[in-house]
């Protein structure tokens, strides 16, 4: 099969359909590009639909009534997600993170959280299932989801000021629903529990520390989120990003802060503790502090495409190997290439003021965060 580029009308985006190898090399788990960085996490986006119209992901005047999603015939079936993840255990991936638009949306989810929770790794060990969710259903599902083979949650929480939050999912949804929703999703142990704030300068940085202040001591870990470039749609600017190390300044200003190790290697976020033993928070500082070098995670979309930065303009079609009778052996041999050609390093040129002339990059709805 050769590198055919098929473009997506409906989505503006374009994907090659990866070579099948004539020697089916068989997966060893060591998978590494050519920075050396090894698969370890992937993040499957199961829908593109979203009941929240955030202004740095899905703002309204783009994404209207009359914007077209994806039907449903050309999303991956649950069978089909299923198998791919497990070619992708078989290289190493040892994550996974269902992400959206919004993944509750996507009707049956528990059944295919328990599919994906019947997965192992090579050794027999279960792999690390989660899930970001914006919180708006989590309250009616927290407990099936859990049922079903969930690990833990992230939720999306950019404000507690109900006019400040209803501002931003700009869909008039109250936060003492969310609220409610992490109430649940602790109640059902998908912990521990992560929380995600995009800080986005002169709109939401005076929530930071009433956001710090109320889930201190609660078991929760608060991450601040510098507001990224991701897509061609939010209208990005660099003097509304607010730098993670004021974030930190302002935090410290009312509680003090130890440094923490990362958990894990790769991990996105820079850990903090507060030093009265209240808990944690993370930033993650994708713009004025790239990370690219430890990055190990690969994002496949709604649709079969498999993207290798969360920066990408162009992915590789997996959805045709899947349903063109291609068996695991060849799509398996077939990705393996595509990582090990991997060098994207978008945030580290960006920072550099040497990011190469920008075609349309993906959006943040249809391949998740």
């Amino acid at each position: 099969m050769g590198e055919t580029i098929i473009p997506l009308a409906d989505l503006r985006y374009s994907a090659l359909v990866p070579p099948i190898p004539e020697q089916l090399t068989p997966p060893t788990g060591l998978l590494a590009d050519r920075l050396g960085r090894p698969l370890h996490d992937l993040r499957i986006s199961v829908t593109d639909r979203c009941n929240f119209r955030c202004s740095y992901c899905m703002p309204k005047e783009v994404f209207d009534r009359d914007h077209a999603f994806l039907p449903q015939a050309s999303l991956l079936s649950f069978e089909e997600i299923t198998r791919l993840a497990r070619v992708f255990v078989a290289h190493g991936v040892r994550k996974l993170r269902l992400t959206g638009g919004e993944p509750l949306l996507r009707k049956g989810l528990e059944t295919l959280i328990a599919m994906l929770a019947e997965l192992r790794t090579p050794d027999g060990q279960p792999l690390d299932l989660t899930l970001t969710t914006n919180g708006s259903l989590l309250a009616r599902k927290a407990r099936a989801l859990a049922d079903a083979g969930l690990k833990r949650v992230t939720v999306s929480l950019d404000a507690l000021d109900d006019t400040i939050f209803r501002r931003m999912n700009d869909v008039d949804f109250p936060v003492a629903d969310v609220l409610r929703g992490i109430d649940a999703a602790q109640a059902a142990g998908l912990g521990p529990i992560k929380l995600n704030m995009v800080v986005k300068r002169g709109t939401n940085d005076h929530q930071i520390v009433p956001m710090a202040r109320h889930f201190r001591g609660s078991g929760l870990v608060l991450r601040f989120i510098e507001y990224m470039d991701v897509g061609a749609s939010n209208g990005w600017r660099m003097d509304e990003v607010l730098p993670s190390a004021d974030v930190l300044q302002l935090l410290q200003a009312e509680w003090p802060l130890v440094p923490l190790d990362p958990t894990v290697e790769g991990e996105t976020a820079e850990r903090w503790a507060y030093a009265d033993g209240g808990g944690e928070i993370g930033v993650i500082s994708s713009v004025t502090q790239a990370f690219c070098r430890d990055c190990n995670r690969a994002r496949l979309s709604t649709e079969g495409k498999l993207f290798l930065c969360l920066f990408a303009s162009r992915g590789h079609d997996l959805r045709a190997l899947l349903r063109g009778g291609r068996s695991d052996e060849e799509i398996s041999a077939a990705i393996g290439p595509v990582w090990a050609a991997r060098d994207d390093r978008y945030s580290e040129l960006r920072g550099a003021a040497q990011v190469p002339a920008a075609e349309r990059r993906i959006e943040m709805h249809y391949i998740g965060g």
